[in-house]
């Protein structure tokens, strides 16, 4: 070991060897034996069990159709953005059910649990999906109400007199 002054001595000393490159790890379908993908969505304080199999493009929404339960077209449009970005328009059957905070919580919600389940249904659909940042959980919550202040954070009006 003694006879080592250069990194050329060193590099034949250790045998050169290439470091390891690790391996992405290969993504599998996980569908269960009726042939569907399940995740769990969340967003604010709304929480959705979220269900796709292959299909027509129908939504159900806690038993109620996509139109019924979300009303506001801005709903619907955020829980079609997942099959746009993944150009499967109309062909998954999505159920959910989905409970906790309001309306655009929960349409967050379940857009966040069928991005999950897309996901897991086509491992090859994960790269768009992330890249639109539909795979990531939106943390933000709202902030609570301290003591001694009128929200979470505006004062009582200062007044002199």
């Amino acid at each position: 070991m003694a006879d080592i002054k250069s990194l050329d001595d060193l590099k034949s000393a250790v045998g050169a060897a290439e470091p390891q490159k690790t391996m992405a790890p290969v993504r599998v379908a996980v569908r269960d034996k009726l042939g569907r993908a399940y995740a769990t969505g969340k967003r604010k304080n709304a929480v959705a069990r979220v269900w796709i199999k292959p299909g027509t493009g129908k939504v159900v929404v806690n038993g109620k159709t996509m139109a019924e339960y979300f009303a506001r077209p801005v709903l619907q449009m955020i829980l079609a953005q997942p099959f746009t970005i993944a150009g499967r328009e109309g062909q998954f059957d999505v159920m959910a059910t989905v409970a906790g905070g309001g309306l655009s919580g929960q349409a967050g919600a379940v857009k966040h649990g069928v991005s999950k389940a897309l996901q897991l249904y086509e491992p090859g659909l994960r790269a768009a999906l992330k890249a639109a940042g539909f795979l990531t959980r939106d943390s933000r919550v709202v902030e609570r109400k301290k003591y001694g202040k009128r929200k979470a954070r505006r004062s009582f009006q200062f007044s002199k007199r």
